[in-house]
């Protein structure tokens, strides 16, 4: 058991700074089924920190805000299925950037531009 981070928690994750959080995790939601941990808001009702639970992975979250602009990320998620996951982004509003293909370390990987201009790159190993 670790004594240093939340249990089930990874020990790298990723932070993103948005303009909409609920736009995104509504979006992440649909995507990937991903999972509120937990949230805390800002006295003005915008959010201050979020995270969600895909799979085994964590993605922070935060609000734009003064210095804090939003800056869009790129981010690779193994799933289950990359084709359906890809053809749920687009159907979530997702921009296409890449469709899934087999690509030559076996994976079939493909991408896709979600809310706030984070690309999310989606893959399936297939050895």
């Amino acid at each position: 058991m670790s004594m240093f981070k939340p249990e089930s928690y990874p020990s790298l994750s990723p932070y993103l700074i948005v303009g909409d959080a609920r736009e995104v995790g509504r979006f992440l939601e649909a995507v990937f089924g991903a999972t509120v941990l937990r949230e805390h808001t800002r006295d003005d009702g915008s959010v201050m920190h979020v995270e969600y639970r895909i799979d085994d992975s964590v993605v922070m979250m935060g609000e734009a805000q003064g210095e804090w602009e939003s800056q869009p990320a790129h981010l690779h998620v193994y799933v289950a299925d990359a084709m359906a996951t890809y053809e749920r982004a687009l159907a979530a509003g997702a921009e296409g950037v890449q469709a899934p293909a087999k690509k030559p370390d076996g994976d079939v990987r493909g991408g896709f531009k979600g809310p706030a201009g984070n690309t999310w790159w989606v893959a399936t190993e297939q050895r």
